[in-house]
């Protein structure tokens, strides 16, 4: 068995292997497959394996059998050869020295020769880098790494836009709840779930902090940023260190390289100090009017590491927190064990925060998403 790299193509070889097994299954079917992942987080095994049940079983023998094949599918395919590496005829060392872990901003730019994109399935993947802190990546997976996190980026941005609610009218049916509800008839669809689009009036401000305490995490939630603006309109990006800057149009840009080479010549203050309070006072001076309001949340990603005034992020977050629906703070060094938020800055900034979260790794930004369509 050929483990291939596109996702589109293990879902093909999936829907093959079933016909081998006794299903059957049209090339409509198969292409219902492939369009019911748009509506899901892949990432999630056990969410892909319902999509799937959902769309290619058409009888209870098929419903009974679909969950051991699944698994034994999958299972097969993880010991399978890449089909791209069978074909390399040496692997690639890994580099020995510690500088190397991590490819800087400026690095990345410039070494980052790559145009095309393919979503990566995810039993394809080493699970360990779902889970790896993000200071800690070796050079030779952050390509990789960033394939991922465009993928989950733009899913979590696609599911934002295309959240769906229960109605009795007769809207699009809901093949889950239909199927899920009929289980009990032996699969005969009598009775039928209907839903329709979610009005969604949610809006995201972005503050990213890229000094250089953040160095070691800048380009992977940029990354993050970049795809997900690219499918969710309604969000604003900020920039900040010791002085805040605005970066939404740059990353509308639809090439990241070229969005990023930009970034890196204006004077954003990029691994320089931080001065978290006076960033977030000018930013809401000079834009909480334009940009914030009962349905906007706030994110911030920073370590709160902070050499200015420790009070001023205090009161600052104090003024954005009553004109904005929640601030949710992402640190990324709250994703060690003996954390504590022990800094004057995130001393001050505490009490005025909804949710406090890491973010150190793909799992921890998977997590954001629970908290985005409230």
């Amino acid at each position: 068995m050929i483990r291939h790299t596109a996702l589109s193509a293990n879902i093909v070889a999936f829907c093959r292997f079933l016909r081998k097994k006794g299903f059957t299954l049209s090339a409509e079917e198969e292409a219902d497959a492939l369009r019911s992942l748009e509506w899901i987080d892949y990432t999630y095994p056990d969410e892909m394996r319902d999509a799937l049940r959902a769309v290619l079983c058409r009888s209870r023998r098929s419903l009974e059998a679909f969950d051991s094949l699944f698994h034994q599918y999958w299972k097969e395919l993880e010991r399978a050869v890449d089909s791209k590496i069978a074909h390399q005829e040496q692997p690639k060392p890994r580099p020995a020295r510690q500088q190397e872990v991590f490819k800087s901003l400026k690095t990345w730019l410039n070494g980052n020769q790559e145009k095309e994109e393919e979503l990566t399935a995810y039993y394809g993947l080493d699970e360990n880098l779902n889970q790896r802190n993000f200071a800690a990546v070796p050079a030779d997976e952050v390509d990789e790494l960033m394939r991922v996190i465009r993928a989950l980026s733009r899913r979590l941005a696609a599911h934002l836009n295309r959240r769906r609610q229960a109605t009795r009218h007769q809207g699009r049916l809901d093949l889950r709840r239909t199927l899920r509800a009929n289980l009990r008839r032996g699969g005969e669809l009598l009775d039928l779930a209907w839903n329709k689009p979610k009005r969604n009036r949610t809006k995201l401000v972005v503050l990213c902090d890229v000094s250089q305490s953040m160095e070691l995490y800048t380009s992977f939630l940029l990354q993050f940023l970049y795809a997900f603006q690219q499918v969710f309109r309604r969000v604003e990006t900020f920039t900040f260190s010791t002085n805040l800057q605005r970066i939404t149009p740059l990353l509308r840009e639809r090439n990241y390289d070229e969005a990023l080479r930009e970034l890196s010549v204006q004077p954003l203050g990029w691994s320089g100090g931080t001065k978290i309070g006076h960033a977030f006072d000018t930013f809401f001076r000079d834009y909480a009017a334009r940009f914030l309001d009962s349905r906007t949340s706030v994110i911030i990603l920073s370590d709160g590491l902070d050499m200015g005034e420790a009070d001023l992020v205090g009161d600052a977050l104090a003024r954005i927190r009553t004109r904005s629906r929640r601030i949710i703070w992402l640190n990324p060094l709250a994703g060690y064990a003996q954390y504590q938020p022990e800094t004057a800055g995130m001393r001050a900034a505490w009490p005025h925060l909804d949710v406090f979260l890491p973010g150190h790794n793909v799992e921890s930004l998977r997590k954001l998403a629970r908290y985005l369509g409230e």
